[in-house]
């Protein structure tokens, strides 16, 4: 893919005003380098507002990009406390907000401007010949268009969940019973409050974000009586979810198996497993989850079954990705879940992205494809390394480095209360299995597979695997 550099005569282009792609902008800045950020909310970090109320797993010392801390020195900021745990508000509101507001940023970002549509003047994905000599053209949601030197693609991957459908498409029934479902992250225990209280809920799905939801709806049953808690998982493999107990390597992590063992054996959860929904459909307001002979109903179902990229703005242009992962073909085998956790991840940086497009990056959790693995530090040093290419420094480019502790530190990940110190780093060792049973009388299997990182009666805990 060679050595390729910006060309001249029109900025370089960041899509997404998320934490990536303004580490992408501080670092162009510091470059010298003429950019723009497009931001297709109204506000900076839009997709992380509607998940403000949720902490993350990583302290404030990883969620920091160095560039942006150098901007943010230059005004009046207070930096947090680095070993304490940020919300997603937190997150804007004493990081991201203010670096909007430094001169270098302030009037490079564009507000309400969704990116529809990227390609090369004059070049459908067939054409070659001048193809890399021509600019990249965006087109926004309304209409207008504006010419770029280089993308950075800092899109994410919030605005694209996976379906429920248990086999990669939409269920039968899915789109037309769209009033039935949630997104993943719902604030169950404020401002979504009244749709759960009372009522019965289906969480589908046994990642962080599934686990994060279920112990507030728990928290929530115990102030609203007749609250009701399914889970739906598609696995069987208990062992990931309950982990070692106080064997665990990891004791935050096995006090979590713990208690997730004992909300269900209560009988507080109701966990059905080796369900692949097969259609889903509305009777009487309530939604009917169908998986073979068996079905699960409840009045909302929050699809907790992860994000994929959306390629298709970028479908002219060509990319070189993975067919399992969807992230480039250099990437996949480093960040492949079934051999890594988000912390034996290898640092990697601008070759490892690089598409047959010159001038193209996907950065942040775009770049993962469907590998749920993704840190935000990860992605720090993806921008650095990006923008050190397009500068033309290729030595600073592949120069690339990651300092992150031991057992790794999943940014994406979710916990309520507590420190770093006290949650201890979310991807350790492989717990060791552990046999449970459903409660009496339920009749469950007793299955569930997929990590888990949350916290039950606001002490943090860990489980391995917590970035799946």
């Amino acid at each position: 893919m060679g050595e390729q550099t910006a060309p001249s005569g029109a900025p370089i282009v960041v899509i997404g005003a998320g934490p990536i792609g303004l580490a992408a902008a501080a670092h162009l800045a510091e470059r010298g380098l003429d950019f723009v950020v497009l931001e297709s909310g109204p506000s900076v970090a839009a997709a992380i507002e509607e998940w403000r109320h949720v902490k993350l797993f990583s302290p404030w010392r990883y969620d920091i990009d160095s560039a942006a801390r150098r901007l943010l020195e230059g005004i009046e900021w207070t930096e947090p406390d680095l070993g304490t745990l940020p919300t997603g508000g937190d997150l804007i509101d004493a990081y991201l907000e203010p670096l909007t507001k430094t001169p270098q940023l302030n009037d490079r970002i564009r507000y309400d401007a969704q990116v529809v549509a990227v390609t090369r003047v004059g070049f459908d994905r067939i054409r070659t010949a001048g193809r890399e000599a021509a600019p990249f053209l965006i087109r926004l949601a309304d209409g207008t268009e504006l010419l770029a030197s280089a993308v950075i693609d800092a899109a994410g991957t919030w605005r694209k969940p996976n379906v429920l459908g248990g086999s990669g498409i939409p269920a039968r029934g899915e789109i037309d019973s769209a009033e039935g479902v949630a997104r993943a992250l719902p604030d169950v225990l404020g401002a979504d409050r009244e749709r759960y209280a009372g009522r019965r809920t289906a969480v589908v799905g046994a990642g962080h974000s599934a686990a994060t939801t279920l112990l507030d709806l728990g928290r929530l049953a115990e102030e609203e009586p007749g609250t009701e808690i399914v889970w739906v998982v598609r696995g069987t493999d208990q062992a990931r979810t309950y982990g070692g107990g106080d064997a665990d390597e990891l004791p935050a992590r096995g006090a979590l198996g713990s208690r997730l063992k004992d909300l269900v054996q209560s009988g507080r959860v109701e966990l059905i497993s080796s369900f692949r929904i097969e259609s889903i459909g509305m009777t009487n307001g309530r939604v009917v989850l169908t998986s073979g002979e068996r079905t699960v109903i409840a009045d909302t179902v929050v699809n907790s079954t992860g994000f994929r990229p959306d390629h298709d703005m970028v479908s002219e242009l060509r990319l070189d990705l993975d067919p399992i992962l969807g992230s480039t073909r250099a990437l996949a085998p480093l960040i492949d879940p079934n051999q890594h956790s988000c912390g034996t991840v290898p640092p990697h940086g601008v070759d490892e992205l690089a598409h047959p497009e010159p001038g193209y990056y996907a950065v942040g959790a775009k770049s993962y494809g469907r590998a749920p693995t993704f840190l935000l530090a990860t992605g720090y040093e993806q921008a650095r390394s990006v923008v050190a290419a397009l500068a033309g420094d290729w030595e600073a480019a592949r120069d690339v480095q990651l300092d992150l502790p031991e057992t790794g530190v999943c940014s994406s990940n979710l916990v309520y209360g507590g420190s770093a110190e006290e949650t201890g780093g979310c991807c350790g060792p492989a717990p060791q299995a552990v046999e449970i049973s459903a409660p009496a009388g339920r009749g469950l299997a007793t299955g569930i597979s997929g990590g888990l990182l949350a916290v039950i009666d606001d002490k943090p805990a860990t489980q391995s695997g917590c970035c799946n």
